[in-house]
């Protein structure tokens, strides 16, 4: 039978542990890593979390696959990794993916609005006129 995204998300939400602004600080503390999977126009218009690595929801397999040869060596299956979108949806199915692929301690930050709302340090995207 086919899934709508509605049972995708369902089916995300319930397998990856949604985390707390507080939860996610402690854990980057840590050394956890923080992957922005938002698309690029996004990450410029309001920036990112401060520390996070942008991995574009297309490109995360990819990335996070080390038999890929376009992976990125901050991946590591050791460590935990905190996923964030814009609105939470993105980052549920991301951190799905990367539980399929192996990563054990992945869970989602939701949506970057509440990182910031809460005080969460952001670095600010690059001025495009310098």
């Amino acid at each position: 039978m086919a899934k709508s995204v509605k049972d995708m998300l369902a089916t995300a939400n319930a397998e990856v542990r949604k985390i707390s602004a507080a939860e996610a600080r402690d854990m980057m503390a840590a050394g956890a890593l923080v992957v922005d999977v938002r698309d690029a126009p996004e990450l410029s218009k309001s920036g990112k979390v401060a520390g996070a690595v942008h991995v574009s929801r297309g490109m995360l397999e990819f990335r996070a696959d080390p038999e890929s040869p376009y992976h990125d060596k901050v991946f590591d299956k050791a460590k935990p990794v905190i996923v964030y979108c814009a609105s939470g949806g993105r980052s549920a199915l991301a951190a799905k993916t990367l539980k399929e692929m192996g990563y054990t301690q992945v869970f989602n930050l939701g949506a970057f609005k509440d990182w910031a709302e809460s005080g969460g340090a952001v670095e600010q995207p690059l001025d495009p006129g310098m």
